[in-house]
């Protein structure tokens, strides 16, 4: 089980955006990266498509999954992730900073 996964809420612990939320919209986990909504833009030249149009495009970046924690789901506010085995036999991720037990 991952600590961090795709749809999980974090914040960027270094980097230019640092301090900043979003949602991740992929994981790599080979390479060590995520994407991350709204995290890390960069402009990009673009040649046309029949989909698209040409020009320079912003657009999300990879960045390392060391530079992200994951958000408290009580206070947003950025914690480490533990596991705990439930009564029922699940094993569920818990934010370390409040006790919560992380959706997912």
């Amino acid at each position: 089980m991952q600590k961090i996964r795709k749809g999980d809420r974090v914040v960027v612990l270094a980097g230019k955006d640092k301090g900043r939320t979003g949602e991740i919209v992929k994981m790599m986990p080979k390479e060590g990266k995520a994407l991350v909504s709204g995290i890390n833009l960069v402009k990009r030249h673009q040649r046309q498509t029949q989909t698209a149009e040409a020009g320079i495009v912003t657009k999300e970046a990879p960045i390392q999954i060391s530079n992200l924690a994951l958000a408290d789901p009580k206070d947003g506010k950025p914690t480490r992730v533990g596991f705990k085995i439930m009564d029922d036999g699940r094993k569920v991720r818990v934010a370390k900073r409040s006790g919560d037990v992380i959706d997912g």
